[in-house]
């Protein structure tokens, strides 16, 4: 299909822009929108490229994930902080006769969503609303997909809600919240101190308990997901979770997000690390070392996702 062939509404939820990339224990960058001031010169084309590369090298857990759901004939689908529609699309191939919508509040992301939808001939529509305060105008739809959106809302719980409020009766709720950190090294590179990759996730973690404590509205909950889900009127609520696994060596498309990820923890994580794990990470980091990540025949990712279901009545 040509570019023309999927639709864009014309009638969004007006949204303001603002992006900010945090780099979490599993290792996600996010550009969605929370109705902050934008940044002029924020480089919308350069977040689009690394979201739609995590997407890329992540994708083997959402085919996954969606064989979950081959029992469904949903006629309408929204994928709630699509990015730049990675997922999105692969809905759309997966259940061809939906009308599938990407929603996002930065038409940027969006735009490149249309972009990708045209290159994979598949049938696409794209939406801007924000996160959360859009979604009532969004609804109804048979299959709600939301991937690794709903921990930058300070009340999970009520986005829950308001998600299983978009279903209709029958539709599933699928959110993709947790799973395991990402593994790319083995223990002992060969420089530095052993263990570097469990440093960097316990500093993850206390950055992402930080981000989620200072959140617009945050408040503390259990994070059971099925718990949640069924909290906000679900039915048939569990959990699934789906390896990642691009064995060494490395190809170039994870190698590259290989890359940005440990970027994004050397930059983020300076003033926790020590110094030694920082040198390590230069090392790492540097294209003329051997020892560096995009020379080494021992680089690999291991992950794996996580996702919830539940059920509309």
């Amino acid at each position: 299909m040509t570019d023309n062939d999927h639709t864009h509404d014309g009638n969004p939820t007006q949204s303001v822009n603002h992006t900010h990339t945090h780099t979490h224990t599993h290792g996600h960058a996010h550009g969605h929108t929370h109705g902050h001031t934008p940044d002029p010169d924020f480089d919308w084309a350069a977040m689009a490229d690394l979201l739609e590369l995590e997407g890329e090298t992540h994708s083997p857990y959402v085919q996954q994930a969606l064989a979950e759901l081959t029992h469904l004939a949903p006629r309408r689908i929204l994928d709630i902080g699509s990015g730049p529609g990675v997922a999105a699309c692969r809905l759309a191939a997966t259940f061809p006769q939906a009308d599938v919508t990407a929603v996002d509040g930065a038409p940027e992301l969006l735009a490149r969503a249309g972009e990708r939808a045209g290159r994979l001939g598949v049938r696409l529509r794209t939406q801007q609303a924000d996160f959360p305060t859009g979604l009532a105008g969004l609804g109804p739809a048979d299959l709600v997909w939301s991937g690794q959106a709903l921990h930058h809302v300070g009340d999970q719980q009520g986005v829950v809600k308001q998600l299983a409020g978009l279903l209709e009766p029958g539709g599933v709720l699928a959110v993709v919240e947790g799973g395991l950190p990402a593994r790319w090294l083995p223990r002992d590179l060969g420089f530095g101190r052993p263990g570097l990759q469990e440093r960097l996730d316990a500093a993850q973690a206390d950055r992402f308990s930080r981000m989620r404590a200072e959140l617009p509205g945050s408040v503390a909950v259990v994070e059971d997901w099925p718990g949640m889900l069924r909290a906000a009127g679900l039915t048939d609520a569990r959990s699934r979770t789906f390896l990642v696994d691009h064995p060494a060596p490395l190809a170039d498309g994870p190698r590259q997000f290989a890359r940005h990820s440990l970027e994004r923890s050397r930059q983020t994580l300076a003033e926790i690390l020590n110094a030694e794990d920082r040198s390590t990470l230069d090392r790492l980091l540097d294209p003329a070392d051997p020892a560096g990540i995009d020379r080494r025949t021992d680089l690999f990712l291991l992950t794996a996702k996580t996702v919830h279901f539940g059920t509309a009545a």
